[in-house]
């Protein structure tokens, strides 16, 4: 043990091109982990990388110890201060980070970038903790091009090159190394459940929540991410009927639209014929399932509430798999009770009188024709000079009178809040729905991908006779958000239309991520087991494929042997360069002779060369001093002596 750590104390100090390369590759790490780590610590740590590389490479040595434990607390202290732990995925990867950044300050023999090379690559793997798609795959293992060329660059006796250089062989191990991931992909026993429980985030990645306020939409609007892909048996809906009710909001204090917590069953419903279908939804974080207006049964570890909303046992924090009926053409809850009346007639004192006032007006004139109030506010919404935008002015306090009778400005959760206000103010029972609508139907996939963009808000209205109607005011200013999907609304609304090549690549392109998402991500338990099933094995179960995985495993074996015997390397590597000397002064007509040594060979080259005389004695002396002075060949003296064989060219022989 003594005679080990005397050793390390002891090493040859880290190579420059190491170095460099070790810090690129925690570069890379950050880059991966930017995306989920709060933008201050990136930029931090960032900078702490930037100026480990400076000090190093102008000054030399190792950080101060005391230097270093400052850092760490103030690393602890500030992961604990963001997220109130140190545990769980952010947390756990923002501290990792930090670390992996620290490790640099303390770098300075072989042994410690070998373990800073180690630590990268693990904290690369964690980074698929938070996205396993396609993309982020591609990007952790092309991350571990920088680790491998730093692993590689360890090695003893090795000639320097350029960086891009440095990256093509740990290219070729990569590449080298998919058809044995393939393998423990598809044979390595699955299990049920994690191997560890590390907390979930907590925080809603749809955006969509179980408030309202006037703004809220306007970032979701502009989210290009996939929400869920829907697929249905036999023809889809039309584009006008692809509502996906996700919150029905009641309460209203003059601001916020707020959900109501009931319990109960289901409102009754009566339908014409059922639509089937399969949400794929991404993680949410949330318990909302988005579904098919008007769904007709809860799928399963799911129930339906008294409105028809759909909510899971527990939140959605990895991609759900869904499959239930629903109705387009319905009649929803016929008979509405006092108590659900006066909650859809509420509307809190003080705010928008205006609006109030002319609800009222409405009523008076109409009287009893509900029917015909809808249509003055649709009327109003049509003709009343309101324009559709992402980017709306600021509202007051009185949110609708400001919307309705001063900007005309705004997008859907504008629309829907002033007309279920407006419904109430003239007394018709009124609530908003929030959700999705429209979506881009892949032709090649055959599935609808429903993008967070696609988020809206709508309106539902009671009738004597008819139950709760939806109601769109959105479509009443602007058609196309309903007839042809947000995709041409918004780019219009924000000056995109010029690039609606690019929406439909990209809504193209995301049959890729769909092949993705059901041949790995969705690769689980059930379809292992079912593996075999094509070739009459119903139940590939752990001994089968443990079984195959240690044929497949020893095939791979067997061929990485047979290459390496093909190979032949030389592990003379003085010797090596040595030939190759021999080979290229060969070809001059300088020949060794059997039995001759180096130095009467090399001596003999140089007379038959004579204006390489000096050339020929240095590589003497060099294969001299490696071959007879030392123990262990020093590796830059032996990288230099292979650099000069490979770049000797003999010019004449003198006869």
């Amino acid at each position: 043990m003594g005679l080990r750590l005397f050793r390390h104390k002891h090493q040859a100090p880290l190579e420059r091109r190491p170095f460099d390369l070790l810090c690129i590759t925690v570069a890379v790490v950050l880059g991966v982990h930017a995306p989920h780590l709060p933008a201050w610590l990136t930029v931090v740590l960032a900078a702490m990388l930037g100026l480990r590389w400076w000090q190093r490479r102008h000054r030399g040595g190792r950080a101060p110890g005391y230097l270093k434990l400052a850092l760490l607390a103030l690393l602890t202290a500030a992961v604990i201060y963001h997220y109130d732990t140190l545990f769980g995925r952010e947390p756990g990867a923002a501290l990792v980070a930090g670390l992996l950044v620290l490790k640099l300050f303390e770098t300075e023999t072989p042994r410690d970038a070998r373990v800073g090379a180690a630590f990268s690559c693990f904290a690369l793997m964690t980074a698929l903790l938070f996205d396993q798609g396609m993309v982020a795959t591609a990007l952790v293992g092309l991350g571990l091009l920088p680790a491998l060329a730093t692993l590689r660059a360890l090695q003893p006796a090795r000639p320097e090159t350029s960086l891009p250089r440095e990256l093509l062989p740990a290219l070729r191990l990569l590449g080298a190394s998919l058809p044995l991931a393939l393998l423990a992909f598809v044979f390595v026993p699955r299990l049920s459940s994690p191997l560890w429980g590390a907390p979930n985030s907590t925080q809603g990645r749809t955006g969509l929540s179980e408030d309202m306020s006037p703004g809220d939409f306007s970032e979701l609007l502009m989210d290009d991410r996939p929400a869920m892909r829907v697929t249905f048996v036999g023809t889809p809906p039309p584009n006008a009927q692809r509502y996906f009710r996700a919150y029905v909001l009641w309460n209203y204090d003059g601001r916020t639209w707020n959900r109501r917590e009931l319990d109960g069953a289901p409102a009754p419903v009566e339908h014409g014929p059922a639509i089937q279908y399969t949400i794929a939804l991404e993680a949410t974080g949330q318990r909302v399932l988005p579904v098919l207006d008007v769904p007709l049964d809860a799928p399963q570890a799911a129930h339906m509430g008294p409105d028809r909303e759909m909510r899971a046992e527990r939140p959605v924090n990895d991609p759900l798999v869904y499959s239930l009926r629903s109705a387009p053409s319905y009649r929803l809850q016929g008979q509405l009770s006092e108590r659900e009346r006066r909650r859809a007639l509420q509307l809190p004192a003080g705010f928008d009188p205006q609006a109030h006032a002319l609800g009222q007006r409405w009523r008076a004139q109409y009287g009893d024709n509900d029917a015909a109030i809808v249509q003055a506010a649709m009327t109003l919404f049509h003709d009343g000079g309101f324009s559709y935008t992402l980017g709306p002015p600021p509202l007051g306090r009185n949110t609708v009178d400001d919307f309705l009778f001063s900007t005309h400005e705004g997008f859907c959760e504008h629309y829907a809040s002033s007309f279920v206000v407006l419904m109430r103010a003239a007394g018709i029972p009124a609530r908003v729905v929030t959700g999705y609508q429209g979506g881009y139907w892949n032709r090649i996939g055959n599935y609808l991908l429903v993008r967070q963009a696609d988020a809206h808000a709508w309106s539902e209205i009671w009738l004597p006779g008819r139950g709760w109607v939806r109601m769109d005011p959105t479509a009443a200013v602007r058609p196309e958000r309903v007839s042809q999907g947000s995709a041409a609304a918004n780019a219009t609304a924000a000056g995109w239309a010029g690039n609606q090549w690019w929406l439909a690549w990209r809504n193209r392109w995301d049959i890729v991520n769909q092949w993705w998402n059901q041949g790995v991500i969705g690769f689980d338990t059930l379809r292992q087991r079912g593996l075999l099933t094509p070739f009459g094995v119903h139940d590939t179960g752990v001994g089968l494929l443990g079984l195959l995985l240690a044929i497949g495993g020893s095939l791979f074996a067997v061929g990485g042997l047979l290459w390496a015997v093909w190979q032949r390397p030389e592990a003379d590597q003085a010797r090596t360069a040595m030939k190759l000397l021999e080979k290229r002064l060969a070809s001059a007509g300088v020949t060794r002779r059997h039995s001759e040594g180096p130095q009467h060979y090399f001596s003999r080259a140089a007379r038959a060369l004579p204006s390489q005389r000096v050339e020929l004695e240095q590589l003497m002396r060099t294969y001299l001093d490696l071959r007879y002075a030392h123990d262990e060949p020093p590796a830059d003296l032996l990288r230099n002596f292979r650099q000069a064989a490979r770049d000797f060219q003999p010019r004449r022989v003198v006869k």
